[in-house]
């Protein structure tokens, strides 16, 4: 499987064939599987023509967030659009200066935004691969995400040939690109391991201007040990999960689990793992973390379909080392698949995710602080939220030494709304919302969750609100955050 027929050049020469104002598809979803040397290049680039008074900024689409990718863009001021998701530090920043225009998508909703042309046409994909065909099959590395898509859409391709990564991984690969409407077939995955596609991504080999060579890591950092916090919040909602399960209300084999990123749904999965009363189970997640590693080897995790192994360094090599068991156990599909509503819902997947803020009607923020400052994005909370069999979301009850609650009266921007959101937790309880009328649902949630320093304040607010079938009280609905912004904290009353 030599590429060697396909022109060889360095990434300086590969980026000097991108122009100013054109869109560039990157593959990546999270730093896993991203483009390194390419966007390296790029930024120096965008540096150059910058010191010389010359424009240079590209259309940005990825899978997913990228580590270094976004950061290096963002840093040489390279970036006038970006979608679907991010989570770089210097990225956000402009984008909440207004310097770079961001598209904030549901992650499913990407791969069929570019092929139909919503986001524009694709000149460039730069895709990450372990190994190609002279036919134009194309090993992806260590994710999937919108590869497959941008393969297909893009105008000029190159290939970042990356051979720190095991050819082995084509193993765990699960590609398919859907058929479009009104022509799709239900998608047959009928439990997580199934694989109904090909080990590899098709491109026209016309379209591969050039091959470049790279042999570097994703170079994920690990996560955090969990806190105390994160452990009360983990054990809350393994409690709920086996009182679930001895009502019938999850069958004895257990539900598929889906986790987002960070270090509360890590200790919520190290502790289910540690719970002698949790079945072994299987996970139809989006991202597969440090955390999943020792809980598949432990056989407490079975098997997790994925998009992309978004892990450490070390732990990467410790899959490479012993790929006979792991890819037995993890497939890696495109986003439009790990993250499919309908496969979700048939599945009856329970979906774990955290908020920045939620509010007493039960609605969740997971994007944007006050209502105007952007964090990452949306991600792949909302594929799961919205078609999950139960939709649990996370968050520590106060933050910042307290001056922030996380339990407000009304969310200042409503990222998934009370009839997706079934279940709140902190460290100081869960609140179960389902059936309940939006008066019992408001004082659950304080009850069970607020932090206790907040809670006379929002049963203030909440018997003082005028009372429809909904009770709130606009003129006061932001105090919290009014006083925030002008004090800096939601403690007015101090």
């Amino acid at each position: 499987m030599s590429p060697l027929h396909f022109p060889r050049i360095s990434a300086e020469e590969a980026a000097a064939f991108i122009e100013d104002k054109q869109t560039v598809a990157f593959s990546g979803f999270t730093a896993a599987g991203s483009a390194k040397a390419i966007p390296r290049a790029l930024a120096r680039r965008a540096k150059e023509l910058h010191a010389k008074g010359e424009s240079y900024k590209l259309n940005v689409l990825t899978g997913a967030s990228t580590g270094q990718l976004d950061d290096l863009l963002a840093e040489a001021e390279a970036v006038a659009w970006r979608a679907p998701y991010q989570s770089s530090r210097i990225m956000r920043k402009q984008i909440n200066e207004n310097k770079i225009e961001f598209t904030d998508m549901h992650l499913s909703h990407l791969p069929q935004a570019v092929l139909f042309g919503f986001l524009g046409p694709v000149d460039w994909a730069v895709i990450e691969a372990a190994e190609i065909t002279k036919d134009g099959r194309v090993y992806l590395s260590t994710s999937i995400g919108a590869s497959p898509t941008f393969l297909h859409c893009a105008e000029k391709v190159i290939i970042e040939l990356n051979r720190y990564h095991s050819v082995r991984l084509s193993e765990m690969a699960d590609v398919v690109m859907l058929p479009t409407p009104p022509h799709r077939n239900p998608i047959p995955i009928y439990e997580p391991l199934n694989k109904i596609g090909l080990p590899y991504a098709l491109v026209d080999p016309k379209k591969i201007v050039a091959v470049i060579d790279n042999n570097e890591p994703d170079g994920m950092a690990p996560l955090h040990q969990p806190d105390e916090i994160s452990r009360r919040i983990a054990h809350q909602v393994v409690d709920f999960l086996l009182d679930e399960q001895r009502a019938g209300r999850i069958p004895p084999e257990f539900l598929p689990l889906q986790a987002g990123v960070g270090n509360i749904a890590n200790a919520v999965m190290s502790t289910l793992g540690d719970d002698p009363d949790i079945p072994p189970f299987l996970m139809f997640t989006e991202v597969f973390q440090d955390g999943l590693i020792d809980l598949m080897e432990q056989g407490h995790l079975l098997g997790a379909s994925t998009c992309s192994l978004t892990v450490s360094d070390d732990n990467l090599q410790r899959i490479y080392n012993n790929m006979d068991f792991f890819t037995q156990r993890i497939v890696l599909r495109p986003q439009e698949l790990s993250n499919n509503p309908g496969v979700i819902r048939r599945l009856g997947v329970i979906a774990l995710n955290t908020a920045l803020e939620f509010d007493l009607g039960g609605h969740s923020n997971s994007t944007h602080v006050c209502g105007t400052e952007l964090m990452n994005g949306i991600g792949g909370s909302g594929d799961f939220t919205r078609n999950a069999y139960l939709s649990i979301f996370m968050a520590p009850s106060a933050i910042k030494d307290g001056k922030i609650s996380t339990v407000v009266p009304m969310v200042t921007h409503p990222d998934h709304n009370e009839h997706s959101v079934q279940v709140l937790v902190t460290e100081h309880g869960l609140a179960d919302l389902r059936g309940l009328g939006p008066r019992e649902k408001s004082r659950a949630i304080i009850d069970k969750c607020a932090h206790p320093d907040y809670r006379d304040y929002l049963h203030r607010y909440l018997e003082g609100s005028p009372s429809g079938h909904i009770s709130q009280n606009l003129r006061d609905a932001f105090q919290l955050h009014v006083s925030l912004l002008e004090t800096g904290t939601m403690k007015f009353w101090e």
